[in-house]
């Protein structure tokens, strides 16, 4: 019910957005509504997620921070493989599968990246938005979803498919799977904290670019010329 309930949330939020498209960029119509909620997200991610993943750097061992990186990391291969197929990436969707089997069975559950020290090196990984892309849907314009963040129109589309070939949506356990989560997105927010070092200008420009150039880089499968800061240029001596 909760996964319904944020759905049309969602898609309610793009009904509104899409009345309000008044950007000057054509890969950001909706660059006054989405400025809006970036500062909301900005707040809330400066007051309570940020503050939480430097407390979780700073306390828990770096063993236990690689551990719960590779448990979250080998949960993503069945994301991964469903895709591969999908784009008909067979070797691809092997190679992911042989990672997900090694690292659960002999990794502790994927704890341990044993696939690695095999030679079976962690891919760039793919999910639904790049499938739909790789089927020719353009990413369409960029969004600032409330609390996620950086998305595109298709990124939101394939949000329902994301969730559903995620193992934690079927854990019964509500409070494991909201504990879990949570673990989830602090691992993913650490991982942050030295990137932010490189920010520099308008602080929602820079995250933008830098948001459709990953994007477009993993849709691509790395062919893509890099012109990453092209409309930062403009914000010297910002």
């Amino acid at each position: 019910m909760w996964k319904l309930w944020v759905g049309s949330f969602f898609f309610s939020f793009l009904a509104v957005v899409a009345g309000c498209a008044t950007g000057p960029s054509p890969q950001d119509p909706y660059e006054n509504m989405n400025r809006v909620v970036f500062t909301v997200n900005d707040t809330l991610d400066t007051y309570i997620a940020k503050p939480v993943a430097k407390g979780y750097r700073s306390t828990a061992p770096e063993f236990v921070e690689r551990g719960v990186g590779n448990f979250f990391g080998n949960l993503g291969e069945v994301t991964n493989v469903i895709n591969d197929v999908l784009q008909g990436k067979w070797i691809q969707a092997s190679y992911d599968g042989s990672r997900f089997l090694l690292n659960t069975l002999a990794g502790l559950g994927g704890l341990v990246d044993v696939a690695n020290v095999a030679g079976l090196e962690k891919s760039q990984g793919e999910d639904f938005a790049q499938t739909l892309r790789y089927w020719g849907l353009p990413a369409g314009p960029y969004i600032v979803l409330p609390i996620l963040g950086p998305s595109t129109a298709t990124d939101i589309i394939s949000i329902p498919a994301d969730w559903a070939t995620t193992p934690l949506t079927y854990l019964e356990a509500e409070t494991w799977r909201y504990r879990l989560t949570a673990l989830e997105y602090t691992d993913k927010r650490k991982n942050l904290l030295d990137a932010e070092a490189l920010m520099s200008g308008d602080k929602y420009i820079f995250i933008r670019e830098a948001y459709l150039q990953s994007r477009e880089f993993s849709a691509q499968d790395g062919a893509v010329e890099d012109d990453f800061g092209g409309d930062l240029d403009d914000l010297e001596g910002f």
